[in-house]
């Protein structure tokens, strides 16, 4: 029997299976109910202003619109939204990036029930709760300094086999300053050449190979 004062969630996950069955699980409680889902970011967005749910569950990988993008989006209108990650990504760079966003929790998809609805009521309270596995790859990733945008744009081509030539020519800079970055880079990624950068860049995921 569903109770008066019911927590409104709002479901967002591009695979309709898995949001079909996160959904059915929310539904399940008596002090939860699922007031639209939503296969994108897109229209998450547009869903929360029309609904205005307690908390949103969010997929990280959508094709129109990423889950730290939509994160960002949804707090700069509603800074009190409350969004928890639920995804396949345990990468330290995926949990940094969407905690450093706003998620007020970051869920992986095989975890068990019990911590999923218990997660959603201690978020829905005001806390900020992080399983240990995931709070230990977020404290790992502290550790690590931030890559700039231009470090960010290099390492991708570095990803993709690119030359210092060819990302000389990619993003309009000389030969030297792509050999400066990269070494910045080598110290940033604990890493002594290009190849162990990119293996670093895509472990820590940094970059996705798509």
């Amino acid at each position: 029997m569903k109770t008066k004062d019911q927590i409104k969630l709002i479901v967002v996950d591009d695979h309709p299976t898995f949001r079909m069955g996160l959904a059915a699980l929310v539904e399940s409680q008596p002090d939860m109910t699922v007031v639209a889902e939503a296969g994108g970011g897109q229209a998450a967005l547009e869903l929360f202003r029309q609904k205005k749910p307690d908390v949103v569950l969010m997929d990280l990988r959508m094709p129109d619109l990423g889950g730290v993008e939509t994160i960002l989006a949804l707090l700069k209108d509603f800074p009190a939204a409350k969004v928890i990650v639920v995804t396949t990504y345990d990468l330290d760079e995926d949990i940094y990036r969407a905690i450093q966003a706003g998620a007020k929790s970051y869920l992986l998809k095989d975890m068990p029930r019990e911590q999923v609805i218990t997660t959603i009521r201690e978020v829905h309270a005001g806390k900020h709760k992080l399983p240990p596995n995931v709070l230990n790859r977020l404290q790992q990733r502290a550790q690590r300094e931030d890559l700039t945008e231009r470090e960010m744009e290099i390492i991708q081509l570095v990803v993709k086999g690119r030359s210092n030539k060819e990302i000389s020519s990619a993003l309009f800079i000389s030969e030297d300053t792509v050999k400066y970055h990269l070494k910045t880079l080598f110290t940033k990624l604990d890493a002594q050449d290009r190849t162990e950068a990119a293996i670093s860049a895509i472990r820590h995921g940094i970059v996705h190979l798509e």
